[in-house]
């Protein structure tokens, strides 16, 4: 049978494609692409191909292909997105291609450690382990982030994580290709790096490192939010500390959720600190945990570098289905990790085509072997949850141990509110603990198929103000729900809030009554996993999101905006 005029344009475009990045790179098969077209929570559509190129020159080349061919571009990483933001959603008026990123992983050490450049596929965990000898930190370590989440999707998403004095992932340096009014892709390099003018020189010497410290330039751009610190301490102001539509921080690539196509960003680093101390809280009162926010932030010479509160039923959820997840990291570490939930994912899409075989198959076998494993939750853990319903995972460092130390001896009663500083092996365990609970809802809903109509993952920025942080849903919306899980980042007031909605219950009626309390409550969502194909973008957000991609060349569709070329 002929080919029509389409076949033979998307069979050119692959050909051109392949004569790239080498044939291998090219995935046309839809088993082979499931992973990449299908969200880590939610969220799935079609594409013609995925490629993955190796250089940043091959990615400008992929970029203009594709543009050149008028298809849609969705720039993809390590796919760890919770609001549908990196993978296809649904049709569009043209093909999709996506352009996956992960093997440019290379990063780059400036400045003598304090600054560093990251390729589009580098992770957090590469970023932290090259960073130790310097006795540097990223922006952004495990507990804050996904596994092997990227550098830079953090960047376009404005992602904020659980480190208190480094805000949300920003930065004013970027090299970064814009698809223009009249079509054309364009390459900016804002990253004070002096590489030559044009593109093909510019990416060839960067991937090299063809440059010296004398051709990184002076400037008074960004490379991290350094106003937060003076931000998150304003706990009388009423708007939150950091939201994704907060048009302070939307600049060129920060934010710009995959409608640029970024190649790299320029970074700080952070000093590692002296000591580090792990205190755990529990109390049956939301009100301690109030007072105590408000005090250390606008009291203590040192903020704290983390808080991280969990609820009851979180501690619950996460010590049974994301036993597995915290094991695996405890044993095995970060650097296998995203290597093992790829194969998982290659599995899962190959046995859940097998209509013998029940869905989540790799899910259940894990849960299954999970439950075999010993409880790994310290005593003292333990003890307090079994005390209280309100548990604060609280990291001080330096001079601020000791303010700390001082402060709850004397703020805890012992009966409602108690605490006890946490050896090593204790204050690894409850940050895993709290960092597995993101993941242990959607096991939870993998093997509970029957009884779950889906998850409802809220990440929220309440005001800095706002005393009445814990939730209290009206019986007509709790009436729907089996499990609220509520964790988060305490001090910056960010709350992830998962809801397991039962069998029967209509998710997006029960979403849209759960947005109007938020309204109501002068909160701002998302607050740091950015609009996706989930939620609405701000009128400012929709703007910046146009003024990237006036074409609606790069990931069409999010923020609830117009899927068509042109935002017709």
């Amino acid at each position: 049978m002929p080919l029509d005029a389409a076949d033979r344009t998307n069979a050119a475009l692959i050909a051109d494609l392949k004569s790239i990045v080498g044939a291998r790179h090219v995935i046309t098969n839809p088993k082979s692409m499931e992973r990449f077209c299908k969200g880590y929570r939610s969220g799935e559509g079609p594409a013609l191909a995925v490629v993955r190129p190796g250089t940043l020159l091959e990615q400008w080349r992929v970029l203009q292909a594709i543009v050149a061919a008028d298809k849609i571009v969705i720039l993809q990483a390590a796919n760890t997105g919770l609001t549908e933001g990196s993978t296809p959603n649904g049709t569009y008026d043209r093909d999709t291609v996506i352009l996956s990123t992960t093997r440019m992983d290379r990063l780059q050490v400036i400045r003598n450690g304090r600054q560093i450049i990251s390729f589009p596929g580098s992770t957090l965990f590469a970023l932290e382990k090259l960073l130790d000898p310097l006795g540097r930190q990223p922006h952004s370590v495990i507990g804050s982030s996904c596994i092997g989440a990227s550098i830079i999707g953090g960047v376009c998403n404005n992602s904020g994580g659980a480190l208190i004095e480094r805000g949300p992932s920003y930065t004013e340096l970027s090299l970064y290709a814009q698809v223009t009014a009249e079509g054309r892709v364009e390459l900016v390099n804002h990253l004070g790096i002096d590489l030559g003018d044009d593109p093909e020189t510019i990416l060839t010497r960067l991937e090299a490192g063809d440059y010296t410290e004398a051709d990184v330039l002076d400037t008074n751009a960004k490379a991290s939010d350094t106003e937060y610190q003076a931000r998150v301490r304003a706990v009388d102001e009423p708007t939150p500390a950091r939201f994704n539509a907060d048009t302070r921080r939307l600049h060129e690539s920060s934010g710009c959720a995959g409608k640029l196509a970024v190649f790299a960003v320029r970074l700080d680093t952070y000093p590692r600190n002296d000591a580090e101390q792990v205190f755990y809280i529990g109390t049956r009162d939301p009100a301690v945990l109030t007072k105590l926010r408000r005090d250390i932030l606008r009291d203590f010479s040192t903020l704290p570098v983390s808080g991280e509160y969990m609820h009851a039923e979180a501690y619950d959820i996460s010590k049974r289905y994301g036993k597995d997840t915290l094991v695996m990291i405890d044993k095995l570490g970060t650097d296998r990790l995203p290597a093992i939930f790829a194969v998982k994912g290659w599995i899962d899409a190959r046995l859940n085509k097998l209509p013998i075989l029940p869905k989540n198959m790799v899910d259940r076998v894990m849960q299954g072997l999970s439950t075999l494993w010993p409880n790994v939750l310290p005593k003292r853990m333990e003890a307090f949850r079994d005390r209280f319903d309100h548990h604060l995972i609280l990291k001080m460092r330096d001079d601020g141990i000791a303010e700390a130390e001082a402060y709850l001896a004397g703020a805890l009663d012992g009966e409602t509110a108690d605490w006890f500083a946490c050896t090593p092996r204790e204050a690894k365990i409850a940050g895993l603990h709290r960092f597995a609970a993101a993941g242990a809802a959607v096991r939870y809903q993998a093997v509970n198929t029957r009884k779950v109509a889906d998850i409802l993952a809220l990440d929220i920025a309440l005001r800095r103000n706002d005393a009445d942080w814990f939730e209290v849903l009206p019986e007509d919306v709790a009436a729907g729900i089996s499990h609220k899980l509520y964790y988060g980042h305490f001090f910056c007031h960010v709350l992830h809030q998962d809801y397991v909605v039962k069998a029967g219950v209509d998710p997006k009626a029960l979403k849209a009554r759960m947005l109007e309390i938020l309204d109501q409550r002068g909160a701002k969502y998302p607050a740091e996993h950015n609009v996706g194909h989930l939620y609405a973008a701000g009128d400012g957000q929709a703007e910046f999101f146009r003024t990237c991609d006036p074409t609606n060349s790069l990931n069409p569709g999010i923020g609830k905006m117009s899927k068509a070329k042109h935002y017709a």
